[in-house]
């Protein structure tokens, strides 16, 4: 009789919860370097008059990040101004993936600037990570007259970190040592304690817990995962796993369906970027319908490419969140634009035939997105495209959104100001009646008015025998509001507060303005806002 023994099988690849080792090659200012403009040169690339990208030079002369772009230019007066072109920038970091592919044949791009891919089998090749580091600078040297950082660690996000701190190593040293920094096996949560909130970029939570008394990722990764789940939501869960050296989420033991590979069939062959996109905008509208009806969503994409020759692209594309139907559109009109117009040793001989989505990760829903205070975020996504939509049809200045701005009056204390002119995708603390700081003295007592008249509404506020209510130059009234006439209609002023008394700008004969306002509550149980100014009486509000 032949005894069977259990054998314990190791698994293959890395432990379930264990961060995935990887490279990251990062190409700071990539707007910039895809532009053409030299690291000498002041210069920066604005959306919605707000800096993403600037130069060293700019940089030296003050200009910084989410500054706008008259305070960038007010710092450096010789500043060059670029708009934003996604499309330039993908198409120009075409070569440096192509050139980074010379090291393992799968680049996971997360945008134009920056691409990783596992070291696990290139760098036991190439003899480790430092020498795979040094071979990746110089493969991406021999195309790219630019500084390259590259960082080695546990997991995308430790890896990306990672790269920033060799280049500011490289510049303390004035370049004298090399742009890379190798973060040893296991110690990416140690690496990553020090660092600030901010480096999660999210800043809604990073503010509530700077509030709560964490300031760095290490406080974070103190704190219970059950607890803050149970605080954060899953958003705030793979901030803690992110601050804890792991993945944002666990990774996925079995691989996505097969059903979920939307393909198509381009016939003629499409020479040109426009007619794949439109396909492509098709096959992500089916890919999502299919993730909605599986109740998933997809993180990571496969995005693949075949011409008639039988040549072949294939790029990995990650997201931080889920990739919406537009955000696959646009990656694959970015890697097929870069294809396209690469130069003559890569660009396909014929036209392309054949493209295929394949989800390569693929996770459960959670739900109807919502910000931490209950902002719903693809309605915000969605009327940032409508309103784009609307600004192509009528001009950019054709939408106009409110801004806080002060004032003693209701009718001063918000401005409409052109879409164009801010980032509707991200925070807008003018957007909040907090950003107003000053106090602002003479102003109306809270609450404030629902209804601004745009043309103030002439009526007369009579006393008690009739006769029109005005204020001498101390501000005294002549008698009690007891009525209050508008054309016909006279009401009885059940109770009223006032006079408040404004006196702006009195050095300026042109801007001048003094008058006097008073809240009043009729008989029909209408409050308004009036105001007596150069004698006449008006309706400049009603409250709701």
């Amino acid at each position: 009789m032949t005894r069977l023994r259990a054998r314990k099988v190791q698994p293959i690849g890395p432990p379930v919860d264990e961060p995935v080792r990887t490279m990251s090659v990062w190409v700071p200012d990539w707007p910039l370097v895809a532009a053409g403009v030299d690291s000498a040169t002041p210069a920066a690339v604005f959306v919605a008059n707000r800096v993403v990208a600037c130069t060293a030079a700019a940089r030296a002369a003050g200009v910084r990040r989410h500054m706008r772009r008259r305070e960038a230019q007010s710092r450096a007066p010789s500043l060059e101004v670029l708009d934003h072109d996604p499309d330039r920038d993908a198409r120009a970091f075409e070569a440096v993936v192509h050139a980074v592919e010379a090291l393992t044949p799968r680049i996971e791009v997360t945008r134009p600037g920056r691409c990783a891919f596992p070291t696990r089998g290139p760098s036991r090749y190439f003899g480790g990570d430092d020498a795979l580091a040094s071979r990746a600078l110089d493969v991406v040297a021999e195309v790219l007259a630019a500084p390259v950082a590259v960082g080695v660690a546990d997991g995308p996000f430790a890896a990306a970190h990672a790269a920033r701190t060799a280049l500011v190593r490289a510049n303390r040293s004035g370049g004298g040592e090399p742009p890379v920094w190798v973060v040893a096996p296991g110690r990416a949560a140690e690496y990553l304690a020090p660092l600030s909130l901010g480096a999660l970029d999210r800043p809604e939570l990073a503010d509530v817990l700077a509030r709560l008394g964490l300031h760095s990722l290490g406080d974070l990764a103190a704190l219970p995962a059950a607890d803050v789940l149970g605080r954060f939501g899953s958003e705030g869960l793979e901030a803690h796993r992110l601050a804890c050296g792991l993945d944002p989420r666990p990774p996925a033991t079995e691989p996505p369906p097969p059903d979920l590979v939307v393909s198509a069939e381009l016939d003629p062959p499409a020479e040109q970027v426009a007619p794949i996109a439109f396909v492509a905008r098709g096959m992500a509208d089916e890919l999502h319908a299919r993730l909605d009806a599986r109740g998933s969503v997809c993180t990571r994409i496969v995005i693949s490419a075949e011409t008639e020759h039988g040549e072949r692209s294939e790029r990995v594309w990650r997201h931080e969140g889920a990739l919406s139907a537009g955000a696959i559109a646009d990656r694959v009109r970015w890697q097929m634009d870069g294809w396209l117009h690469a130069n003559v040793r890569q660009r396909p001989s014929a036209g392309i035939v054949h493209l295929w989505l394949h989800p390569d990760e693929v996770v459960a829903a959670d739900g109807r997105q919502l910000g931490f205070w209950g902002a719903d975020t693809g309605a915000a996504d969605r009327a940032v495209r409508a309103i784009a939509r609307v600004q192509g049809l009528l001009g950019a200045d054709a939408v106009l959104v409110p801004e806080y701005a002060g004032g003693r009056d209701p009718g001063e204390q918000l401005r409409l100001v052109p879409a164009a002119a801010v980032d509707l995708g991200a925070d807008r603390p003018a957007a909040r009646p907090d950003w107003v700081g000053a106090p602002w003295p003479g102003r109306l007592p809270n609450p404030s008015p629902a209804t601004l008249h745009p043309d103030a509404v002439p009526v007369d506020v009579l006393d008690a025998r009739g006769r029109q209510v005005v204020v001498d130059g101390r501000c005294r009234p002549t008698a009690e509001p007891a009525a209050l006439r508008a054309g016909r209609r006279r009401r009885r002023i059940e109770s009223w507060a006032g006079p408040w008394p404004v006196d702006e700008r009195w050095w300026d004969p042109e801007r001048r303005s003094r008058r006097v306002r008073y809240q009043v509550v009729t008989d029909d149980g209408a409050a308004h806002l009036v105001v007596l100014e150069g004698g006449r009486w008006t309706i400049a509000a009603t409250y709701d």
